[in-house]
């Protein structure tokens, strides 16, 4: 008994050319939707992935923050700049999800090189003051490159940034203030930590969504 052979297409056959085409039009279609995402990129868009980066160094510069003064001997100090560490975490996670949110390529990038060496207190705060003050000019351009390409929806993500900024500025001024006041006086300085820092902020309800849930 004989089988019955299927049909051999030939070179050129009409139903194989089309299957061909038909690949090669999904295989066109995906590197053209690659490449219009590639083109979609802003100079907003690249900010932000930068400062991603700058909020997971922020991160863990102050985690180096909190590990000197834990060696110190300094509980108030180090509880305080552990949950700073956190927060900067929890904001360079928050500008993953908008990233994730808006179909936008997001990575996680290594970080820069941070402190581990510090002279004293004061040292440690004005280092942390300065990083704040960099990372506002930073949000700031970012806010402002988002109004200039008409990108609405990222102005107003950076609203609540802008608005952050402001406070950790001021608290970190009033903390450098206290520190240079007390000179050698640590436990003046523990005091002031323990009774105004400690009780950390109230849940703000306008915060950002964090990519993987806040810590």
């Amino acid at each position: 008994m004989h089988r019955k052979r299927a049909p051999h297409l030939e070179k050129g056959d009409p139903l194989q050319l089309r299957r061909t085409s038909t690949l090669e039009c999904f295989k066109l279609s995906v590197i053209a939707a690659n490449l219009d995402h590639m083109t979609d990129e802003t100079k907003f868009h690249a900010l932000l992935r930068d400062q991603v980066r700058s909020e997971f160094t922020a991160s863990q510069q102050y985690t180096a923050i909190a590990v000197w003064l834990d060696d110190q001997d300094l509980p108030q100090l180090a509880a305080h700049f552990y949950a700073q560490a956190l927060e900067e975490r929890n904001h360079a996670m928050s500008m993953v999800q908008y990233m994730l949110d808006n179909d936008l390529q997001a990575t996680i990038p290594g970080i820069d090189a941070v402190k581990n060496d510090f002279s004293s207190v004061e040292d440690v705060v004005s280092l942390a003051l300065t990083q704040e003050k960099q990372v506002t000019e930073q949000i700031t351009t970012l806010a402002r490159t988002a109004r200039d390409e008409g990108d609405y929806l990222g102005e107003q993500f950076m609203q609540w940034f802008l608005k952050e900024q402001v406070e950790e500025v001021a608290s970190m001024t009033t903390l450098l203030t206290i520190v240079r006041r007390a000179g050698d006086d640590l436990f003046h300085i523990e005091d002031f930590v323990a009774r105004e820092l400690a009780k950390g902020e109230p849940a703000d309800a306008t915060a950002p969504a964090v990519a993987g849930g806040r810590v």
